[in-house]
């Protein structure tokens, strides 16, 4: 048993000066008696822990450098310490099963997924894994099967970036159709332009650039089979009552076509009218964290400030940065786009509901005690002093000063 004493708390609808008490993991008393062991919180804040939905950023504990890989078990181990020390208690890792070799190949995604498993017991924080599947890559179906057996069930999230790749040279990537329509204009291989287009992808799969080309075609000649596969991936995630979304939505049709199959969260859609399709469906929309951190896409979509503000963005992810989810919150208020316990929902309530995790994501009698305590003066940014989750300490962190 703990209680946190002298808090500022963050409840499901106002900020109180309170007590929190946790038994065997779970919130059991607000505003109680101190009780069992006391922790002393005057200063700080005291908030339900984030939710990280889409985090991708372990791939350079995993690949430090272009081409120079890590051992796994060490990777994981690292990255779930950030995970603490950043507030995070809940991550999902956006694992890619995609078609290339390299940092991005099924056996990789495969493999870490299975020392995330076999690690669990050494792991500070909880790591899920979202399968960021590409739908040309038919080589994940077996993995992606597997996977939806683990003991923590995974989401899956619906990514396309072959035919973003093979978009007509003229098409802003924001501008593209729906991917599977016949209007979907398409980029000649040939074309000396492909090769600037895909050389950073070349490079992170060890390929050449004529090689990754000549891979890509081969691919690209799939497009037929494609809405099988994605029907496919459907099903089984449904059958096993995962989370879908989709990825990088440019068209209300789009977002339809995947709602249609019981993908209902909107996954950093790039345009207006893929965000308000979403918002009238009733679809979970999340942006990334370090858009709102920085202060816009750093490629041109959508802003995310933009749309807190507009209420078209139910969580923010860490996306590539870890970091950036707390800062997000920081750079959000400082520009008034919503009060702070509005702001803080989009890093724990609005995540818990969009991965249907019911039992976490607020801090409320029966809820799992998944706590972060923060340190954030008036005339600074944010920083987190403590995580728990399901009330045990992941993270403590005490101040020189």
């Amino acid at each position: 048993m703990i209680t946190f004493e002298g808090a500022q708390v963050y409840l499901p609808n106002e900020i109180a000066d309170t007590t929190v008490t946790v038994i065997d993991g779970q919130i059991a008393e607000i505003g109680g008696p101190a009780r069992g062991d006391v922790i002393d919180a005057r200063g700080l804040i005291l908030a339900p822990a984030l939710i990280d939905v889409h985090g991708d950023a372990f791939e350079r504990q995993l690949m430090p450098r272009p081409g120079v890989f890590f051992p796994t078990e060490t990777a994981v181990i690292d990255t779930d310490r950030q995970l603490a020390t950043n507030g995070i208690a809940t991550a999902y890792h956006a694992i890619t099963l995609g078609w290339e070799p390299g940092l991005r190949d099924v056996t990789r995604g495969r493999d870490l997924m299975q020392a995330i498993r076999d690690l669990a017991p050494r792991l500070t924080v909880e790591n899920r894994v979202q399968l960021r599947w590409e739908t040309y890559a038919f080589e994940a179906l077996d993995v992606i099967e597997w996977a939806l057996k683990g003991a923590l069930l995974p989401s899956v999230a619906f990514n396309d970036h072959t035919s973003m790749t093979m978009r007509a040279y003229d098409v802003p990537i924001q501008d593209r159709a729906f991917e599977l329509s016949p209007d979907f204009s398409i980029a000649s291989l040939d074309d000396a332009r492909m090769k600037k287009r895909t050389a950073s992808k070349a490079h992170r799969a060890g390929l050449s650039e004529a090689d990754y080309i000549a891979l890509l075609g081969r691919v690209w000649d799939r497009r037929g089979e494609v809405p099988d596969a994605i029907a496919n991936v459907a099903r089984m995630a449904r059958d096993a009552g995962a989370p879908m979304l989709s990825h990088d939505d440019t068209r209300a049709e789009t977002r339809a076509y995947f709602r249609s199959l019981g993908a209902k969260v909107a996954e950093f859609p790039m345009v207006m009218d893929a965000a308000k399709a979403a918002r009238a469906g009733g679809d979970p929309i999340i942006f990334g964290a370090p858009n709102a951190a920085r202060g816009g896409s750093h490629i041109g979509s959508l802003g995310a400030g933009d749309m807190v503000e507009a209420g078209l963005c139910d969580a923010l992810a860490s996306d590539y940065f870890y970091p950036a989810m707390l800062a997000a919150i920081a750079k959000l208020e400082a520009e008034r786009r919503a009060d702070r316990l509005a702001l803080w929902r989009l890093v724990s309530t609005g995540p818990a509901r969009a991965m249907n995790l019911q039992d976490r994501g607020e801090i409320a009698v029966g809820k799992r005690a998944d706590l972060v305590l923060v340190n954030w003066p008036d005339t600074s940014v944010p920083s987190v002093q403590g995580t728990w989750v399901a009330g045990r300490c992941a993270y403590r962190g005490v101040p020189a000063g």
